[in-house]
């Protein structure tokens, strides 16, 4: 299952550590208030798609297992961004006053646009920030650039996340679900723990379970936490020391779940809720330089960017799963605010 992981930590270190020489660091020439309002929104379609996608993939049938019964699935999920979040408004943002020049757009992580140069302007009012020289400086004035989008690096523009996990059939028609990946990785990290339950209901209606159809309600959750060292550039005046951004990801859901079973096909369903939050934090010390004609100023910043998303909303899903004796083979799709395809492979006893 590391391998799996893997997946969700180099997209997390893409997002962190951009294609652009102008990454996310740059931000922080702007106020930090401000700083935070563009990254939260740069990153938000990456951020919100990591939870959409942890929440797929739970289940290829409505069937449970026969008692102590298994499989082991392996299958992936891409999330796509809604069309309208491949840019953000910068104009809504009601930035502050030091932000004296900007585009009225700029792309969005998972865009494909090119962030135009130096299109920010801040201006920082003479011994205003006490981070600059103990607050004793002149006005001081820098351009900076947002980072790129690179959805087009990405397959299908979406967050692809891994849905890798072991069920086992328990008494009383239930069925339990595991996902565990431990702490992996060296300057990019991350571990994985997510738990489900089935229970199979299709008794509840009579003659229905002499039926090929299988009804089950189902509940999941599933805790991440995606490290990455964000790397020192050079050629843009920021210094960084320490530097790392972290991700801290929970997600829940809880569906109803119908499947026609019958030998070598599987046509199954769900409706229900996804909800969930995320938290992006950028910590370390990052010394910005500022000129003044032939005079250089440093502003120093520690652990500057604390960024929190929510998520909620209903899901439906329809997929297919062809049976090849205990391999199987499933893809389905969900609608839901961040579309989802999800596809894969699983080896069943009983």
């Amino acid at each position: 299952m590391k391998k799996y992981l893997l997946i969700i930590t180099t997209v997390f270190a893409f997002c962190i550590n951009t294609k652009a020489q102008d990454g996310i660091e740059n931000i922080l020439f702007a106020d930090i208030s401000d700083a935070n309002k563009l990254t939260l929104e740069y990153l938000r379609p990456a951020s919100e798609g990591f939870i959409y996608g942890m929440s797929n993939g739970w289940y290829h049938t409505a069937k449970v297992h026969k008692i102590l019964g298994f499989d082991i699935t392996i299958g992936a999920n891409i999330s796509t961004a809604p069309s309208s979040m491949e840019s953000f408004n910068v104009n809504s943002l009601n930035l502050s006053s030091k932000i004296t020049q900007n585009p009225s757009t700029s792309p969005t992580v998972l865009g494909s646009g090119v962030a135009v140069t130096n299109a920010f302007e801040v201006t920082i009012p003479a011994n205003s920030d006490p981070n600059i020289n103990g607050g004793v400086h002149p006005e001081l004035r820098r351009n900076f650039t947002m980072p790129d989008g690179f959805g087009d690096d990405l397959p299908m523009s979406g967050v692809p996340t891994p849905a890798v996990q072991v069920n086992v059939g328990l008494p009383w028609k239930l069925e339990a679900s595991l996902r565990y990946a431990p702490e992996i990785g060296d300057d990019v990290k991350g571990k994985l723990f997510g738990l489900g339950v089935k229970k199979e209901i299709t008794s509840w209606f009579g003659p229905l379970d002499k039926t090929p159809l299988h009804i089950s309600i189902m509940a999941a959750f599933t805790n991440m936490t995606v490290s990455s060292v964000i790397d020192d550039p050079s050629g843009n005046d920021v210094n960084i020391t320490n530097g790392l951004g972290e991700l801290d990801l929970k997600s829940h859901t809880i569906q109803a779940i119908a499947s026609l079973n019958f030998p070598i096909i599987n046509i199954y369903g769900g409706f229900g809720y996804i909800g969930g939050s995320s938290s992006l934090s950028l910590s370390g010390r990052y010394e910005l330089q500022y000129q003044d004609g032939l005079v250089n100023y440093t502003r120093i910043l520690n652990d500057p960017l604390n960024l929190d998303y929510d998520v909620s909303g209903f899901t439906t899903t329809v997929g297919a799963r062809l049976s090849l004796g205990f391999f199987k083979i499933f893809g389905s799709y969900t609608l839901q605010e961040f579309n989802t395809y999800s596809a894969g492979i699983a080896f069943s006893i009983r």
